[in-house]
């Protein structure tokens, strides 16, 4: 049997990426390098996908060209949600992604990598994206993957539905 996950933002090889704080200051990531981020993002992936597995990358996957042969380490059947930092040409991500979409809807959630304008997603139940890190949108339509947002590992499909019903449970006021 093979499961469902979806991450976002590895920024896999980004060296600036390690020297950057949250709004509190503190850093984004707990690394100080990207040979040690990547290194431990590659094994927190592999440790909760399977061969079988499918992930949703909803972008913003390598930085640096030459990272895109740590795509090779990572398990599962890749699929690409095309964020703004994946500028290579087409062909580069094709060796390492099953598909490429600039959007993809899968069950009642659109998937996007940066959140979609409220009007959008009300043709959907939620708007599951990345692009804003270490952050959330207060609203119970939308739900941030980011890997800042889900401890640098992917998140399976039902820990998807899970937040999302956390959030509606918890902002029982908001739409």
């Amino acid at each position: 049997m093979s499961n469902i996950f979806l991450t976002s933002d590895t920024h896999f090889g980004h060296k600036n990426i390690c020297s950057f704080t949250r709004e509190d200051g503190s850093p984004l990531r707990p690394w100080d390098d990207p040979d040690t981020m990547d290194a431990e993002m590659v094994q927190r992936w592999n440790s909760v996908v399977g061969a079988k597995d499918t992930v949703y990358h909803l972008g913003d996957v390598v930085i640096n060209r030459r990272c895109l042969k740590t795509l090779d380490l990572l398990n599962g059947s890749k699929r690409l949600i095309m964020g703004n930092h994946d500028i290579f040409d087409y062909t580069d991500y094709t060796p390492y992604f099953k598909h490429i979409h600039g959007s993809h809807k899968i069950n009642e959630f659109m998937l996007t990598h940066i959140p979609v304008h409220k009007e959008s997603v009300a043709r959907w139940a939620t708007n599951i994206h990345g692009h804003i890190h270490a952050r959330d949108i207060i609203d119970c339509d939308y739900l941030n993957v980011s890997v800042e947002m889900t401890d640098y590992t992917p998140i399976s499909l039902d820990e998807v539905l899970d937040r999302v019903r956390i959030k509606r449970e918890t902002y029982p006021n908001l739409p």
